[in-house]
This record gives structure tokens, sequence and C-alpha cells, in this order.
């Protein structure tokens, strides 16, 4: 692939990803909504640059196995197509939320830090994140790929994760909002399943051409 169409692949996998609820999702709503939308937008940054940490050690350990082994690198290539349509799968069966009916009781304010811990710990610490990772970085880097792409693409997944969630902290201010997006996150899930098991296949096909 060209330099162009890994990036569109690497942003369009990261902005799907993001945008369907989950971990991050309910950490950057429980600040916002807990204490404040400063702490919100400080908790989106952490899941941000938690993403970077997981770019990192994926394209290091990637490169390492290139160095040892193409034929591996390659098997992995194919698992991670896989991968990717495996969680198509299983996000095409969501089942729609049923939510707390809890209101979230205001506390007091957090620091900027603590906000952002809150994000980077939860989002470093996902059991999830690394195959996750691992598998995206084995579909666009290759043996010959320049450092400062794979610096693009990285800094890409923690941008775009970053951004969306900031967003999600300041638009989201009131329950009702929150029920709303609760009530058709599982057909978002599902549209956004479907891609990920098109998107598989093409990677898929796209590598047994070669």
């Amino acid at each position: 692939m060209t330099f162009f169409s890994s990036w569109l692949t690497v942003f369009l996998i990261s902005l799907i990803v993001v945008i369907t609820p989950g971990p991050d999702f309910a950490l950057t709503l429980r600040s916002r909504l807990a204490y404040s939308r400063r702490a919100g937008v400080y908790t989106a940054i952490g899941l941000g640059c938690g993403n970077l940490v997981h770019t990192a050690y994926s394209i290091i350990g990637i490169g390492a196995i290139i160095s040892r082994s193409i034929v591996f690198f390659h098997l992995l290539k194919w698992v991670g197509a896989a991968y990717l349509i495996y969680l198509g799968i299983k996000s095409v069966k969501a089942k729609k939320a049923v939510s707390s009916q809890r209101t979230v009781q205001r506390q007091r304010e957090i620091s900027r830090w603590a906000a952002f811990r809150t994000g980077f710990l939860g989002n470093v610490l996902n059991p999830k994140a690394p195959p996750f990772f691992f598998m995206l970085f084995t579909q666009v880097v290759q043996p010959t790929t320049p450092i400062t792409a794979q610096v693009i693409y990285g800094v890409t997944v923690g941008g775009v994760a970053g951004i969306w969630f900031i967003l999600v902290a300041l638009l989201i201010s009131q329950r009702s909002i929150k029920e709303r997006i609760l009530s058709f996150s599982h057909w978002l899930e599902r549209l956004t399943g479907a891609f990920l098991i098109v998107l598989g296949l093409r990677l898929a096909v796209a590598e047994q051409g070669k």
C-alpha cells in the first residue's frame, strides 16, 4: 500500500474504534459527569497519550520481528487481519446497552493531573489494547516503511482518540444525552463491526495478492 492508503487505513480503524462506546468512552463520561468539563478534557488527553504508549511498543516490537523473520512477520499480518474480522463479528452481535437508573452525583473537582492520570492509566492498563494495536500496525508497517511514516501513524492514532474524547467531554453535560447515546450505541457498534469485517477481508485479500 502507498503511504496515503496506509495512513487512511490507520485513521479509519482508529476512528471507528474510538467512536464505538467502550472503556475509554466510559472513563471520559465518568470524569465529565462526576467532576467537570475540565476533568473530562484532561481525561481525554490522558487517553490519547495512552494510545501513544501502545503505538510505541507495537511499532518497536514489529520492527524487531521484521529484523529476525520476514516469514513470521507476514504470518502476523494474516493473524492481524483475522483478528480484525473477529472484532467485527463480535461488534455485529452487539446488544442494546441497559443503562443504570442511578444518577451520577457531582463530587469535588479533581486536579488536571489526577484527571489525566485516570485516562492514561485506564488506557495503558486495558488488557484488550495490546493485541489490537499490534494487529493494526502489522497491517501498515512494512520492512521498508520509513521511521517518519511510522511516527505519523502513531500520532494519528493518539490524535484521533484524544480529539474524539475531548469532543465527548465538551458535548456531554446532561444525563439525558448519555441516555440517548446508549439507546443507539448498539446500532453504531453493529455498523462499525460490519466495516471492520470488510476492512479485514480487504487486507487479507491484498496480502494474498502479493
